[in-house]
């Protein structure tokens, strides 16, 4: 039990948790306002979406793809529900045409990644700009009213307590994502694909197929995002959560999960989310602009590469060295003189 509590502890997850708590306890020293039940519910809220898209988006970097378009997707989900609502459809209606929508917009991208063989990266940045040039298209620039039961659900708590509804969304699918990936058949479909693409392939598994699927997901789940954003600022506009992706893309990679995909574990993802909601509240409660929490979450972004990559030359190091040493002390026996008899 003690050996397993100090692996822990030594994991990255353990240094994230104890990065985490060292920060709250700044904030609560330095910044009296910090600890205060609006400050935990408002900053909750602003990085529930975030949080949300995060959770594909670390299925998609597990096997060395990403998307960079999810804002984009999120703002145009947004804006599909408030107009699909005002043109009469039932709430119910409204959200699976959203849904629909968003697993629309993350089949084209999963189209063009394994279908035409594009790289990931240069996809999704280019519908990163044609889904959000769609919001404009849609609504010319301007917002579009969202009805009061979404307002409700974005800006209202759980009774009784100061968590903000909007995060119920991620309090369900986190554990559902980590037990698909760390207990089941899938997950380790996800890890092969990684850890070695033509292995996986030539042991059976459709990495394309699975591939198409996440970002499908990756759709659907910034669909759901969408429909919060649109909730917690009472209306859907083309500039909702414009650069939320950068936010997502750090919390996966201060998470733990690898830029050369293969390891990732999703208990990562919740210390990283943890650490980013506590350093954008300081830097906001002390008057950073958000330009400045901004710069804050891109240093955090490369420190956390930076942190992987020499983390990654370290263990090739120690495996190299482990491997000179068994080599030194495998003992080597001289070959017995035959005895040739004349």
């Amino acid at each position: 039990m003690i050996a397993f509590i100090r692996a822990r502890a030594l994991s990255w997850e353990g240094i994230l948790a104890g990065l985490t708590i060292v920060l709250l306890v700044i904030g609560f020293v330095t910044t009296p306002s910090f600890s205060t039940a609006y400050n935990f519910q408002s900053s909750v809220a602003n990085l529930s979406e975030k949080a949300l898209m995060a959770l594909p988006l670390a299925l998609l970097i597990l096997v060395r793809q990403i998307d960079i378009s999810i804002a984009s997707i999120a703002a145009l989900s947004g804006i599909t529900m408030s107009l699909a609502l005002q043109a009469g459809f039932p709430l119910l209606v409204a959200l699976v045409i959203t849904v629909v929508v968003g697993a629309a917009c993350g089949a084209i991208n999963g189209f063009f990644v394994t279908i035409v063989g594009m790289p990931a990266l240069l996809v999704t940045l280019g519908t990163l700009s044609l889904y959000r040039g769609l919001c404009y298209v849609l609504v010319g620039g301007q917002p579009v009213l969202a009805p009061d039961s979404i307002v409700a659900f974005g800006n209202n708590t759980i009774p009784g307590t100061s968590i903000p509804l909007v995060i119920i969304p991620f309090l369900v699918l986190a554990p559902i994502f980590a037990i698909v990936l760390h207990k089941t058949a899938i997950g380790r479909r996800l890890h092969a694909i990684g850890g070695n693409p033509d292995t996986a392939r030539y042991s059976g598994v459709n990495n394309a197929r699975i591939t198409f699927l996440l970002f499908v997901l990756s759709g659907v789940v910034s669909a759901l995002a969408g429909v919060i954003a649109t909730g917690r600022s009472s209306s859907a506009s083309p500039a909702s959560l414009f650069g939320a992706e950068l936010d997502c893309v750090t919390v996966v990679f201060l998470g733990g999960f690898s830029f050369l995909g293969g390891s990732g574990r999703m208990a990562g993802i919740f210390w990283a989310i943890a650490l980013v909601i506590g350093l954008r509240s300081i830097l906001l409660l002390n008057g950073a602009s958000g330009d400045g929490q901004a710069t804050a979450v891109g240093i955090l972004l490369i420190g956390s590469l930076l942190a992987a990559n020499l983390a990654r030359r370290a263990s090739m190091r120690f495996r190299d060295r482990r491997t000179r040493l068994e080599i030194t002390k495998t003992p080597h026996f001289d070959a017995p003189e035959s005895n040739v008899l004349a």
